[in-house]
């Protein structure tokens, strides 16, 4: 989902886990079949490794609870790693196909919608079936997501635009690359406006369509793996299944995003020579080479899901022994109705744990997932990072933070058992410094950077400019001598072309130089291809060691926020809850917030990419005025969400998170228990 997507972090994958189970039907919710159909030779079948040709007596060794955490946790590593591949390469989606921020947003929200409309059906007819290779399903699903996501280079290419900047271009079409020079320069007459390459909205849909058949996979996934989890593994063993299930999942985007920096310090043309450099704003990477590299990862993943039994045999044993107090504790499938489940949202609503803690989650999820979606964008426009820099600082680095953070907690609530107002306390601190963190960043700006949009936008507005009718040329910036960024040689009013002894470009007869100047004194008419320097590293770096904190104390609170979500709610009632929760989330936090954050951004844009029918994608932004906007907004929501974790605290006194030490005396009646079951039940000896 989503910590990461990451739905969605995405990448989801950094989303809180207690969203991860919903309406997951388990094996002990059906326990109303004759017990010959589970208890004897089909339930002894269902705890074989393997399938089709892939099967045999050697394989049932890896039938173990460890073994599927460490195959749970890395085929959930994989999926994370396509949710932050996404997010990684999200900027060069909207240069390349002239999609607004707003409407990249609702794009990345496409996996959420499946997801909340699905998860029910799936949880309901695949919830007791055979779960592994309903999960191996979903990730085949994820195939899909990656092969028809790549399609669209292979349908449309890599844009005139992109070839264009390359030196092949200018071999083949010598005339074609001169008339494209020259419309950089000044106009004495309006040219006519820019027809899209591609149609508006064709690469948008797919897209879209892509995000939702990821979403199915993710359902699937997601819903069924937790719950199998819980299902097949002892409670005491549960805070260290889930810590390291959780771990394993993290390293996902950090790989995800280092694949992404990787590709996209390729040209998206990998066999031509690019004339620009990977600073230059107009490059594009080669940003469809990961999704065949993810396609093809995936579908081993899926393979080996489909391998695993049924039930683990080691879970069979323990549900024989207890299976006279659960047939009691549960009620029937086919005898629960409409009327039963509104009963059971009504219990619900008086919980007030549950309640809290669900509101507290999606108040965060709310505020947070901009950061999760955004922040490779966000790198970029602040501190002027090339993209490849700016993927690898939000994966390989700070989410490798996030992975200690998630091992560290798992170590601690393992060897020190805090109480449940413990948890919930920690929540909430970490909410609050999540909060002070977010107004760091307000703080974190970089004055080049601001001055630099600043002075670029005065310098389009002014009156020379207009002469020059340059409100169709394409984005292509150019310095002057008092280092100040025109949008285009058009744009600072210049009339010639030639190269100095270095190769650059240079553009002469510069006419808006001197009016856009701030000195008095009059300067040399001319301007050098390529926008001016802005040294914002050392500013990038105090960024990044914010947020690498952040995501250390952020993962901190994932095991706790999921214990209390287990825990607070009877057995019988713990799928549906957490289902019910999963559908909230989605509907109120994980599918509006990203397009009220890609909306606020696009408020903030100074440059757009014109063409003939809408404004295209934004190629400058208001850095200041967004720094300010975004942090705040998502500041808001997490401090709302702590004062829930504080109600949550105040309502958990009497919440029991661990089972109580066994006595010598109830072991050994136990063990009598034990005995009887066994000798009951010769055919399993």
């Amino acid at each position: 989902m989503t910590e990461e997507r990451g739905k969605e972090d995405l990448e989801k994958s950094e989303t809180l886990p207690f969203i991860e189970k919903p309406f997951a039907i388990s094996d002990k919710e059906s326990k109303s079949a004759p017990e010959n159909e589970t208890d004897g030779e089909d339930g002894g079948r269902d705890t074989y490794c393997g399938f089709w040709i892939f099967k045999g007596p050697s394989m049932q060794r890896f039938a173990t609870e460890q073994m599927y955490v460490i195959l749970y946790g890395l085929a959930g590593c994989v999926m994370t790693m396509t949710f932050s591949y996404f997010n990684g390469t999200i900027t060069t989606l909207e240069k390349r196909y002239k999609i607004p921020t707003k409407v990249s947003g609702i794009i990345s929200v496409g996996n959420d919608i499946s997801t909340m409309l699905t998860a029910a059906i799936l949880g309901y007819y695949a919830g007791h079936g055979h779960r592994p290779r309903w999960m191996g399903i979903g990730l085949l699903t994820i195939v899909a997501f990656c092969l028809l996501t790549s399609s669209l280079h292979f349908i449309y290419g890599a844009g005139e635009d992109a070839l264009k900047l390359t030196r092949e271009f200018g071999q083949v079409n010598e005339t074609m690359a001169k008339q494209e020079r020259d419309k950089k320069l000044c106009q004495p007459t309006g040219g006519g406006c820019v027809q899209e390459e591609v149609g508006l909205w064709v690469p948008q849909v797919f897209l879209f369509a892509a995000q939702l058949i990821s979403g199915v996979g993710q359902a699937l996934f997601y819903t069924l793996g937790i719950a199998y989890m819980d299902d097949n593994t002892s409670k005491a063993k549960t805070p260290a299944m889930l810590s390291m299930s959780t771990f394993l999942r993290m390293l996902g985007p950090a790989i995800g995003y280092s694949l992404a920096a990787v590709c996209l310090r390729l040209y998206i043309e990998p066999t031509l020579e690019p004339l620009i450099g990977q600073e230059d704003p107009r490059w594009l990477g080669a940003w469809w080479l990961g999704w065949l590299v993810l396609a093809a990862i995936t579908l081993v993943s899926a393979i080996l899901l489909f391998m695993f039994p049924k039930q683990l045999p080691s879970a069979r044993k323990r549900r024989l022994q207890q299976k006279q107090d659960e047939r009691k504790q549960s009620l029937p499938l086919n005898e629960r109705s409409f009327a039963d489940m509104m009963k059971t949202v009504k219990k619900l609503s008086k919980n007030k744990v549950y309640i809290y803690n669900t509101m507290a989650s999606i108040l965060y999820f709310f505020g947070y997932m901009v950061y999760w979606i955004f922040t490779p964008k966000y790198i970029e426009t602040q501190y002027r990072q090339s993209a490849a820099m700016a993927t690898m600082a939000t994966g390989t680095v700070a989410l490798g933070f996030s992975a200690a953070g998630i091992l560290i907690s798992g170590y601690v609530i393992s060897k020190y058992k805090p109480s449940a107002r413990a948890m919930a306390a920690w929540n909430a601190i970490v909410d609050f410094v999540t909060v002070a963190g977010i107004l760091c960043y307000v703080a974190i700006g970089c004055e080049g950077s601001d001055r630099l949009n600043t002075l670029t936008t005065l310098s389009a507005g002014n009156s020379c400019s207009a002469s020059c009718h340059c409100d169709y040329v394409h984005y292509a910036p150019v310095c002057s001598a008092d280092n100040i960024t025109f949008i285009s040689a058009c744009h600072a009013g210049c009339s010639e072309r030639t190269k100095d002894a270095l190769g650059r470009t240079i553009y002469t007869g510069c006419q808006c130089l001197r009016s856009s100047s701030l000195n008095s004194e009059p300067e040399s008419q001319f301007a050098v291809d390529g926008t001016c320097p802005v040294d914002c590293f050392n500013e990038f770096l105090i960024f990044l060691g914010v947020m690498c904190f952040l995501k250390l104390v952020g993962a901190s609170s994932k095991s706790t926020n999921l214990l209390l979500a287990l825990r607070c709610m009877p057995p019988d009632e713990k799928t549906f809850a957490l289902g019910l929760g999963s559908m909230a989330a989605s509907l109120l936090g994980f599918i509006p917030s990203p397009i009220f954050f890609g909306w606020l951004i696009d408020n903030y844009c100074l440059v757009w990419g014109k063409t003939c029918s809408n404004k295209g994608n934004c190629w400058l932004y208001d850095t200041k005025s967004m720094r300010y906007a975004l942090n705040l907004s998502a500041a808001f929501f997490i401090f709302l969400g702590g004062f829930l974790n504080i109600a949550v605290w105040y309502h958990a006194k009497n919440l029991k998170i661990f089972d109580e030490e066994e006595s010598p005396k109830d072991s050994l009646k136990n063990k009598e228990v034990e005995m009887k079951t066994i000798d009951s039940n010769p055919e399993e000896n």
